[in-house]
C-alpha cells in the first residue's frame, strides 16, 4: 500500500526523488522517507527538492504518517486534498513556501493529534475552517501571509473555532484578509498562547478587553489594521510581554499606560489618533528592557524627561510628534524617520563552491536595530546546537523590511568542503537542514520565525572532470566511423545550404504558397513587398505611428480593410535569411490574448518587415504621460499590470521555445480598445545581429533605465532580467514619470520616498501621479509598490518569476473588486 502511495505521489510530480524509482522497499533507501521499526512510513521530509506539480489523493492512503514537511518546493501547487483528513497520527505538517491554493480543507480538523500546523506563505483562499478548533494538541498555528478572507471563526457562531485551541502558544494569522472585528471571546485564562501576530489584515473593532487574560503572552502585533477605539486597560496585566506593536490603526484616547510592563523590549504605537498629551510618566519610569521605543504622530507634545535618552540600549522615534519642536539639538535625532530597508554585509561570510542558502525570516523581534552584536552570536551558537546543524555555516547579512520583520540570510557548506566544490546530497540536506522542522529553537529574542530556502543546484567539478573524460573517451572511439559517414553527406549538405541562403523560405513554397514546411498557423501568412508598400503609401511619414531601435512602424490598411502596425526592420542590422526564419516560425507559434499578435512578414529584395494586429489605443508610455486625452485610474492601472505580467509569464514559461523579451519597457505596452493591455516588441531582439568587438557584445540590448543592472557585469540578458525592467513598468503606473529623469533612477526616488507608516501613499504622495492623488483610496497600493521594489532588486536571484508577479497583482485585483 505504502509503495502505492508514494508512487502515485510522484506520478504527480514532474521531478520526484530519483531514488524513489531504483527500488521496491520505501524503509529501504528512499530519500526523505522515514520508517518505524514495524516498516510503517511515519515521515515525509521533502523539503526544497524541487517538486513540481500537485498533492495527490494517495497522500490519505499513508495513514501511519506523523510528520510531512512539503516546505519551499515553490512550484509544489494546487488544491491541498481533502484526503489529509485521514492521517489521525500526523503531529507535524509544514507547507512553508509552495504554492497551493483554493481553500483550507475542514478535514484537517479531523487530524486529533496535530501540534504542528503551519500552511504560511502559500495562495490559500477563503476563510479559515472553524473546524481546525478541535485540534486540542495544536501548539503552533501558522497561515500567515495567504490570502484568507473573513472573520475568525470562534464557538459560539460555528460550532468550533480558534478560541477553543487551549494548548496554542502561537496564533500567526499576520499577512491576509481577515476582516470584521477580533471576538471577544477568541481570548481566555485557560489559553498557552505565547505570539499572536494578526498585523497587515483588515480587522476592525476594538481591541477586546478580553485579550488581558492572557498571562503568558509574549507577542502582540494588532498593527496595520483597522481598529478603533482606546487601548483597553487590560493591557497592563500582560507582564510578561515582550513585543507590543498597536501601530498604523485609528485608536484613540490616551496613550496607554505601560508602567509595571518591565518585560517590555520592543513597544510601537506609531500613527494612531491617540487624544494630545504630554509625554506619559512611565517614559522614564525604568523599563529597563526597552530597546525600542516608536511613537511616531502620537499626538505628544510638551518636554520629554531626559532620563528618557539616557537609557543606552533604548532607540526612540518621535518623528511627527509637537513634542518634536522643543527638542535640545542632541536629541533631534530621535524626531527622525529612521532608515529602513537597508541590508548589513557581515565580514565572516564562508566561502565553498555549492553553498545551501536559506533565509530567516524573524517576524516580531524583540529589537529593531541592527548594530548590536549581542543577538547574532547568539543566533549563530543556537543554529550550531539547538538546530543540530553540523556544517560549517556563516550570516551572510541580515535587514529589516518595510513590515518590521528581520530577515537573515544564512550560508551553509558542506562539512571539509573549504573552498572546493563538494555538494550536499539530498539525503544530507533532508538528514541536517530541515530548519523549518524546528522553528520553536531559537532565542526567544528573535521571536516567531520560519525559514525560506533557496534552491538548492550543485555543480561538482569533480562529476565535470569525469563526464569529459568518458566523452572525450567515447569521441574517439567513434571518430574514424564519423569521419567516414560525413564526407559523404557534406557534399550534399553544401548544396542546400547554397541554395537555403540565397532563398530561406524556399522549403515553404514560393510567392506565398505553403508546401507543408511552413507555420501551420492559419493567422501568419506571407506578404509581398508590393502589398505592403501600397497599404502605407510607398511607406510614407504620414503613416509612421512609431520609431524604436528595430525600425519604424507603420499603419496600413490591407486590400480587405484590416488595419495593421507594419513594423519596417532596419536594414543595416538585420540577421541573415535563415536566422530570419527561425524566428518567424518561432513568433508564429505565440499565441496570448496579452501579447501582440503576428499577422505575417516579408522576406523580399533585402526587407525584413513584420505584420503585427493594430492596437488603437496607443502605448502605455503615451496614456501616462498626457499625449493622450485619457486618464487612467487604479483599477485599469492593475488591470494592465496584470495583463503585461501574464503576457511575459507566458513568453517565459510557456512558449515553444521560451522567450525572453529582453526590451521591457512602457512604449512596449499597448492598450486596446477595451484598454487590455499587450505585450509589443518579444523576440525581435533575436532578429537584429549583435556587433561583435573582441570577446563582449557592443550591442546593448534593452532600453536605459530599464536594463538589468547585473547586464554591466555578466553581458547577459535572462528572464529575470525582464522582471527588473517590469518592475521598473510598475513604479512608472505609479509615478507617471520616465524611469531616469534628471540624473535620478526612479527606482531609487520610490525606495528613498517610502514610508512604511504612511497608510494611505506609502510615503510617495509627492513623487505620484497626481491623477491617483486625488483618486486616492488605493487598494492594495503599498503591495503594489514593495513588489515592484521586489522585481528591481540589485541582484537577479532575489527577484522573483514573472509568473509569481503575475499571481501577486491577480491577489491585489481581487480586492479591488
Amino acid at each position: 500500500m505504502a509503495v502505492y502511495a508514494l508512487r502515485s505521489l510522484s506520478g504527480e510530480w514532474k521531478n520526484g526523488p530519483s531514488s524513489w524509482r531504483h527500488s521496491d522497499d520505501p524503509c529501504g533507501n528512499w530519500d526523505g522517507v522515514n520508517c518505524s521499526n514495524s516498516i510503517r512510513v511515519t515521515e515525509l521530509k521533502l523539503f526544497n527538492m524541487g517538486i513540481k506539480g500537485t498533492l495527490s489523493n494517495a497522500i490519505g492512503d499513508l495513514t501511519e504518517l506523523q510528520l510531512i514537511d512539503f516546505s519551499n518546493n515553490k512550484y509544489l501547487n494546487g488544491q491541498l486534498p481533502p484526503s489529509i483528513g485521514n492521517l489521525k497520527k500526523l503531529k507535524t505538517l509544514i507547507l512553508i513556501g509552495c504554492k497551493f491554493s483554493g481553500t483550507i480543507p475542514v478535514e484537517l480538523g479531523n487530524l486529533s493529534q496535530l501540534q504542528t500546523l503551519s500552511l504560511n506563505a502559500n495562495h490559500f483562499t477563503g476563510r479559515i475552517p472553524a473546524s481546525l478548533g478541535r485540534l486540542a494538541d495544536l501548539v503552533w498555528l501558522d497561515l500567515a501571509n495567504n490570502q484568507l478572507n473573513g472573520s475568525i471563526p470562534i464557538s459560539a457562531t460555528e460550532g468550533s473555532g480558534l478560541d477553543q485551541l487551549a494548548h496554542a502558544q502561537h496564533f500567526h494569522l499576520n499577512k491576509n484578509y481577515l476582516s470584521g472585528p477580533i471576538p471577544l471571546s477568541l481570548f481566555s485564562s485557560s489559553m498557552n498562547v505565547k505570539h499572536i501576530l494578526l498585523d497587515s489584515n483588515n480587522l476592525s473593532g476594538v481591541i477586546p478587553e478580553s485579550i488581558g487574560l492572557l498571562q503568558k503572552l509574549e507577542v502582540l502585533r494588532l498593527d496595520r489594521n483597522n481598529l478603533i477605539g482606546p487601548v483597553p486597560q487590560s493591557i497592563s496585566n500582560l507582564t510578561r510581554l515582550k513585543v507590543l506593536n498597536f501601530a498604523n490603526n485609528e485608536l484613540t484616547g490616551m496613550i496607554p499606560n505601560m508602567t509595571g510592563m518591565h518585560a517590555l523590549y520592543n513597544l510601537d504605537l506609531s500613527n494612531n489618533s491617540f487624544d494630545p498629551s504630554e509625554a506619559p510618566s512611565w517614559f522614564s519610569s525604568g523599563l529597563q528592557n526597552l530597546t525600542t521605543l516608536t511613537i511616531e504622530a502620537g499626538k505628544l507634545h510638551g518636554e520629554v524627561p531626559e532620563k528618557l535618552f539616557s537609557f543606552p540600549n533604548l532607540q526612540e522615534v518621535l518623528v511627527g510628534n509637537p513634542v518634536c519642536s522643543n527638542m535640545h539639538i542632541y536629541q533631534t535625532e530621535y524626531c527622525q524617520v529612521p532608515g529602513q530597508g537597508f541590508t548589513i554585509k557581515l565580514s565572516d561570510s564562508i566561502v565553498c563552491s555549492n553553498p545551501y542558502e536559506a533565509t530567516s525570516m524573524f517576524r516580531a523581534p524583540y529589537f529593531s536595530y541592527l548594530n548590536d552584536s549581542i543577538y547574532y552570536p547568539q543566533l549563530r551558537e543556537n543554529i550550531s546546537n539547538k538546530l543540530g546543524v553540523a556544517q560549517r555555516f556563516s550570516i551572510d547579512n541580515y535587514s529589516f523590511d518595510s513590515d518590521e520583520y528581520l530577515q537573515v540570510h544564512m550560508k551553509f557548506c558542506p562539512s571539509g568542503s573549504g573552498s572546493g566544490s563538494k555538494c550536499f546530497t539530498s539525503k544530507e540536506i533532508l538528514m541536517n537542514l530541515d530548519l523549518n522542522s524546528k522553528i520553536d529553537s531559537l532565542p526567544d529574542v528573535f521571536g516567531p520565525f520560519y525559514f525560506m530556502m533557496s534552491e538548492y543546484q550543485c555543480q561538482e567539478r569533480g562529476s565535470k572532470i569525469l563526464i569529459i573524460g568518458l566523452v572525450i573517451s567515447f569521441s574517439a572511439a567513434s571518430l574514424a566511423v564519423i569521419c567516414i559517414g560525413s564526407y559523404a553527406i557534406r557534399k550534399k549538405k553544401q548544396a542546400e545550404r547554397a541554395i537555403s541562403k540565397s532563398d530561406p523560405f524556399a522549403s515553404w513554397g514560393s510567392n506565398g504558397e505553403d508546401i507543408g514546411a511552413a507555420p501551420n498557423q492559419q493567422s501568419v501568412r506571407f506578404f509581398l513587398y508590393n502589398e505592403l508598400r501600397k497599404c502605407t503609401k510607398n511607406f510614407s511619414n504620414s503613416q509612421v505611428i512609431g520609431t524604436g531601435g528595430y525600425g519604424k512602424v507603420y499603419k496600413g490598411i490591407l486590400p480587405d480593410g484590416q488595419i495593421v502596425a507594419i513594423k519596417r526592420l532596419q536594414k543595416d542590422s538585420l540577421q541573415g535569411g535563415l536566422e530570419f526564419k527561425t524566428e518567424i516560425e518561432s513568433l508564429s507559434r505565440v499565441h496570448h490574448k496579452n501579447l501582440i499578435q503576428l499577422c505575417g512578414f516579408c522576406y523580399e529584395k533585402e526587407e525584413r518587415i513584420l505584420v503585427y494586429e493594430y492596437i488603437c489605443n496607443g502605448t502605455l508610455s503615451e496614456n501616462l504621460s498626457g499625449s493622450k486625452s485619457t486618464q487612467l485610474d487604479w483599477k485599469r492601472r492593475i488591470q494592465i499590470a496584470w495583463d503585461s505580467a501574464t503576457g511575459l509569464a507566458y513568453l517565459h514559461e510557456h512558449a515553444n521555445p521560451p522567450l525572453i523579451h529582453r526590451d521591457i519597457k512602457s512604449t512596449n505596452i499597448l492598450l486596446d480598445d477595451n484598454w487590455n493591455a499587450k505585450v509589443a516588441d518579444f523576440g525581435l531582439s533575436k532578429l537584429v545581429k549583435e556587433v561583435e568587438t573582441g570577446n563582449a557584445s557592443s550591442f546593448v540590448k534593452g532600453t536605459w533605465g530599464y536594463l538589468d543592472p547585473e547586464y554591466f557585469r555578466t553581458n547577459q540578458l535572462t528572464a529575470k532580467s525582464d522582471v527588473f525592467s517590469f518592475g521598473v513598468v510598475m513604479l512608472e503606473l505609479v509615478t507617471a514619470r520616465s524611469p531616469l529623469k534628471g540624473g535620478e533612477h526612479i527606482v531609487g526616488v520610490v525606495e528613498k520616498a517610502v514610508n512604511r507608516y504612511d497608510r494611505e501613499f506609502y510615503g510617495l504622495k509627492h513623487v505620484m501621479d497626481e491623477v491617483l492623488v486625488e483618486e486616492g483610496n488605493l487598494i492594495g497600493f503599498k503591495q503594489f509598490v514593495d513588489l515592484a521594489l521586489v522585481c528591481t532588486q540589485m541582484s537577479a536571484e532575489e527577484r522573483p518569476a514573472m509568473s509569481e508577479v503575475a499571481m501577486e497583482i491577480s491577489m491585489i485585483m481581487k480586492n479591488l473588486d
